[in-house]
C-alpha cells in the first residue's frame, strides 16, 4: 500500500466509516531476484536481526542466550538465525549469544559450536567461567513454541556437561525469543510487498473464468492449480490451499470442501506462499455468475457485497483498535465492544505472520476460543511486526434464506512513522467474479 494510502486508511481506522482499499489495478506476477542474490539478501536480513541481540538481552536483564541443537532435532529458534543456505543444523550445533565486551573481546557473537565428539563442552565450560553470566536464557518454556524449542535430550546432556552450578543459572524468558522472532527489518517489506501481490495475481487468475468451468471443475482442481501455479512462480507454501464452496455449514477448518464448482456458488480460499525467508496467508472469496434463466448475473447480489462489508468493517476495527503494548486478548475484547455497539456479528482470530505462517506473537483469538486466548492471547502486540488480519462476519443472505460467514484474510504491518498498521497490498472489497460467458476453448484439467 502507498504510503498516502496507509495515511488515508489510519485516518479512518477510528471511525465507523468505510475505508475503501481495495486496490485499482489488477495484481500482477512479480519476478524475485535468483536464488543466489535471495540468499544474500536474507543473510543481510539475518546479521541485521542478530545485531540487534545483545541489546535484547538486556532489555530482558539476562547476559547471554544459549541454544543447543542436533540435526534434525533444532530449536525452534534456529531457523530465524541460520543462513539461507543451510536447511538443517549439522551434528550438535551449539550458539551462544552474550552481552560480554571484556572476557569474549574479539570472538564472534554469537559464538558457536558444531562438534560430534564431545570436545564442545570444556570449551563451553572455559568460555562460561571467563565471562561469569549470572543469567542464561535457555528456550524450555512450556506453553510457546517459539520459546520451548531445547529439546529434552539435549536439556539433559547440558545438565550432565555443565553441571548443577550452570544449569542453576539458566532461566527462562519466552519475551526473549518472541520478540527476536517477530521483529522484521525495514528492508523485508519491500519483498514482502512482492509477495504479497504475487498472491493476489494467483488470486485473480485461478478465481476467473480462465481457470474455473462451472459443472467440470471441482474446488479440490483448483486447489491443485494453486500449488503448480507456486512450482511456476519458484515459490511455494507453508499451508495446501484450500477451496470451498461457502454454504450455512461453512466453518473455518484445515480441509477444502471437494466439490464440483456450479453457477451461484460462493467461492473460499485459504492460502498462502513462501519466498525469501516469509510467509503470506490470505483468504478471499469469488462467486460464480448465474448466466441461465430470465435474469442473468453481471455481479455479485447486493445481499454478498453488504456481508464483506461487514467484514471489512471488522478489519477496519481490528487495525484501529490495534496498539503496541496491549494484549492481544485486550484487542479481542475491545474490538468486540465495537462490533456489538455497530451491530456486527462474527469472530476474529488473527495472528502473527513472517517467518512463520503462524508467527511468534500476541494472537486475537481462536476459532474454538472466540473471547479469551490463554497464553498467546496474555501476550503484548508488538510493534515491528507483520499481521494477519483473519477474521468472518456473519451476513443474512434472504436470496439463500442462510446466515453465512463472510471470511477474509489480509497481511498487515507496522508503520513506525505513523505508529499505525497498514495493509501490505490493500484488501477484497469486491468478489473474484466468474462469468462464464468469458470463457475460451481451453479448460485447466489436473492430469491423473
Amino acid at each position: 500500500m502507498s504510503p498516502l494510502l496507509c495515511l488515508v486508511h489510519l485516518l479512518f481506522l477510528s471511525s465507523t466509516a468505510y475505508t475503501q482499499l481495495h486496490p485499482a489495478e489488477p495484481a500482477k506476477y512479480q519476478t524475485f531476484p535468483s536464488l543466489r542474490e535471495q540468499a544474500q539478501i536474507q543473510d543481510a536480513w539475518k546479521n541485521e536481526r542478530i545485531s540487534s541481540i545483545p541489546s535484547l538481552l538486556k532489555v530482558h536483564n539476562v547476559d547471554a542466550w544459549l541454544m543447543s541443537q542436533r540435526e534434525h532435532a533444532e530449536d525452534t529458534i534456529w531457523w530465524s538465525i541460520k543462513n539461507a543456505t543451510d536447511y538443517d543444523s549439522h551434528r550438535r550445533t551449539i550458539v551462544l549469544f552474550h552481552t560480554n565486551s571484556s572476557s569474549l573481546a574479539g570472538r564472534p557473537n554469537p559464538v558457536i559450536w558444531v562438534d560430534n565428539t564431545g570436545k564442545v563442552w570444556p570449551e563451553l565450560r572455559t568460555i562460561l567461567e571467563d565471562y561469569n553470566p549470572q543469567r542464561i536464557a535457555i528456550n524450555i518454556d512450556r506453553d510457546i513454541a517459539f520459546s520451548g524449542g531445547l529439546h529434552v535430550g539435549e536439556y539433559d546432556t547440558l545438565k550432565d556437561e555443565l553441571g548443577e552450578s550452570w544449569i542453576g543459572r539458566m532461566v527462562n524468558i519466552p519475551l526473549l525469543a518472541i520478540q527476536y522472532v517477530s521483529t522484521k527489518v525495514p528492508g523485508q517489506l519491500y519483498y514482502y510487498a512482492k509477495m504479497q501481490e504475487t498472491a493476489w495475481a494467483m488470486l485473480e487468475e485461478g478465481f476467473s473464468h480462465r481457470i474455473i468451468e462451472p459443472g467440470v471443475t471441482t474446488t479440490e482442481d483448483l486447489e491443485w492449480w494453486f500449488r503448480e501455479k507456486m512450482l511456476q512462480l519458484n515459490v511455494t507454501t507453508w499451508n495446501h490451499p484450500r477451496v470451498s464452496v461457502i454454504d450455512e455449514s461453512s466453518f473455518p477448518g484445515w480441509e477444502g470442501t471437494q466439490s464440483i464448482i456450479q453457477e451461484g456458488d460462493i467461492l473460499h480460499i485459504d492460502f498462502g506462499i513462501t519466498a525469501m525467508g516469509l510467509n503470506t496467508d490470505t483468504q478471499h472469496m469469488g462467486y460464480v455468475l448465474r448466466t441461465n434463466g430470465s435474469q442473468p448475473e453481471s455481479d455479485a447480489p447486493e445481499s454478498l457485497k453488504e456481508g464483506l462489508r461487514k467484514a471489512n468493517r471488522m478489519q477496519d476495527i481490528v487495525l484501529g483498535i490495534m496498539k503496541a503494548g496491549m494484549t492481544g486478548n485486550e484487542v479481542l475484547q475491545a474490538c468486540l465492544h465495537q462490533m456489538k455497539a455497530e451491530g456486527i456479528e462474527g469472530q476474529i482470530y488473527s495472528h502473527p505472520i513472517g517467518d512463520w505462517g503462524h508467527d511468534a506473537g500476541a494472537v486475537m483469538g481462536f476459532t474454538n476460543l472466540p473471547d479469551h486466548v490463554p497464553v498467546l492471547g496474555q501476550l503484548p502486540i508488538l510493534p515491528n511486526t507483520y499481521y494477519s488480519i483473519e477474521l468472518y462476519a456473519y451476513h443474512f443472505v434472504p436470496e439463500r434464506n442462510e446466515t453465512l460467514r463472510f471470511r477474509i484474510e489480509e497481511n498487515a504491518y507496522w508503520d513506525e512513522e505513523r505508529k499505525g498498521w497498514c495493509f501490505v497490498r490493500g484488501r477484497q472489497e469486491r468478489f473474484h467474479i466468474i462469468d462464464v460467458r468469458r470463457r475460451t476453448p481451453t479448460v485447466f484439467q489436473v492430469q491423473n
